[in-house]
């Protein structure tokens, strides 16, 4: 059976992930105000490369099959890991992908460094991300946060590093 993996973004993985982002209110939650749309799928991977610049894009699938979901990661500070841009395909939401992919993608992150927290934001009327964060752990930094969204914390029980 071919297990769920992450992976690089090709070129192809940009044209789904932009059939995900149907408008530009959805866009702005997804990946902040640092992204513009409407985008093609070459200016969705640029735009997400420099607005970032460290940040690290993942492809989850099923083996190197279509992207099922993405997200990025990047170093905030020495040993703080942020999460973000996280997402999963629209046919998939629901079957514990969004859980699984959070769980790749920290374990990626500690791969190559110790990583004693991660970070994310979340708007606050997304239960269904809100229940997978503070089920891994995830707390709220309420002089962090405001109105709608939630910056949130995970310090693992020790610092994570991959092998």
């Amino acid at each position: 059976m071919t297990q769920l993996s992450l992976r690089a973004p090709v070129a192809a993985d940009y044209v789904t992930l932009a059939s995900w982002i149907p408008d530009a209110a959805s866009c702005l939650r997804w990946a902040g105000p640092k992204l513009s749309f409407p985008f093609t799928p070459a200016q969705l991977a640029e735009q997400l490369s420099s607005s970032a610049p460290n940040a690290h894009s993942i492809v989850m699938s099923l083996g190197h099959g279509e992207a099922l979901g993405f997200a990025q990661f990047w170093v905030r500070q020495a040993g703080t890991v942020h999460l973000g841009r996280i997402i999963v395909a629209p046919t998939a939401r629901g079957q514990g992908l969004g859980l699984a992919l959070c769980r790749l993608l920290m374990a990626e992150a500690s791969r190559s460094r110790p990583v004693q927290a991660f970070t994310l934001r979340v708007y606050r009327d997304n239960p269904a991300a809100l229940d997978i964060y503070t089920g891994l752990g995830f707390a709220v930094v309420p002089g962090l946060s405001d109105d709608k969204v939630l910056a949130m914390r995970m310090v693992p029980a020790a610092p994570l590093r991959g092998t």
